[in-house]
């Protein structure tokens, strides 16, 4: 089994700063073993769906 995590990242109307949050929210989340699954974009935010394996799975 696995568990799921939702994230949503507002953008703002700086690239710079939203490659900089980007890149701080996949290193964090990388560092506790969770993956990107999906993802999904419209004007305003990014949604970003984790996965990782629950501790009971063996």
């Amino acid at each position: 089994m696995k568990e799921y995590q939702a994230v949503m990242l507002r953008l703002s109307r700086h690239a710079r700063d939203d490659e900089d949050a980007l890149t701080d929210l996949l290193n964090e989340r990388s560092r506790s073993g969770w993956r990107p699954a999906m993802m999904s974009q419209d004007d305003h935010r990014l949604t970003l769906i984790f996965e990782r394996p629950s501790d009971t799975e063996a």
